[in-house]
C-alpha cells in the first residue's frame, strides 16, 4: 500500500487510483458540479467569468476541460490558457504561435546537429588524409 501526502491539502492518505486524498476528490467533484451547473445556465460564459462566479480556480477549470469533463462544444466562449504564453485557446495545449516556435526550434536543433555531424566527419576525413601523407613520407 502506497502512503503519500495529498498535493492539494497536505494530508497523508493511502494512494490508490487518485493522486489526491478522498476529501479532496469530493471537493473537486463538488467544484465540477458547480461549474457544470453554472455552464448549463450560462452557455456563453468565459473561463474568467466561470471562475469568478463559482469560486473555482482557472487552473482547476482547465483540468476539467483537459480531462474532458467540461466540453467546449457546450460552452462556445469557454477557452483556457496556453501552457507556454497564457493566451486563451480552445484546443491542444499550446497556441499556434508557441507550437510554431517549438517546431522551428526543433528543426533548427536537428539541422545544427546534422551540420555538426558533417563537420565532424570532414575533420575525421582530414585526419585520415594526413595519416596517409605521414605514412608516405616515412617510407
Amino acid at each position: 500500500m502506497n502512503i503519500d501526502n495529498c498535493p492539494r491539502c497536505g494530508k497523508i492518505f493511502a494512494k490508490g487510483f487518485r493522486d489526491v486524498c478522498p476529501a479532496c476528490v469530493r471537493e473537486i467533484d463538488k467544484e465540477y458540479e458547480t461549474c457544470a451547473n453554472y455552464l448549463r445556465e450560462n452557455r456563453g460564459a468565459s473561463i474568467t467569468e466561470l471562475s469568478e462566479e463559482t469560486g473555482v480556480s482557472i487552473r482547476q477549470i482547465t483540468k476539467f476541460i483537459r480531462e474532458g469533463r467540461i466540453s467546449l462544444m457546450d460552452a462556445p466562449n469557454l477557452s483556457y490558457p496556453c501552457e507556454s504564453c497564457g493566451v486563451l485557446i480552445q484546443s491542444n495545449n499550446l497556441c499556434d504561435s508557441c507550437r510554431n516556435r517549438l517546431v522551428n526550434a526543433s528543426k533548427n536543433l536537428f539541422s545544427n546537429e546534422s551540420l555538426a555531424q558533417e563537420k565532424k566527419l570532414s575533420e575525421e576525413e582530414v585526419k585520415e588524409v594526413y595519416k596517409g601523407i605521414n605514412q608516405y613520407k616515412d617510407r
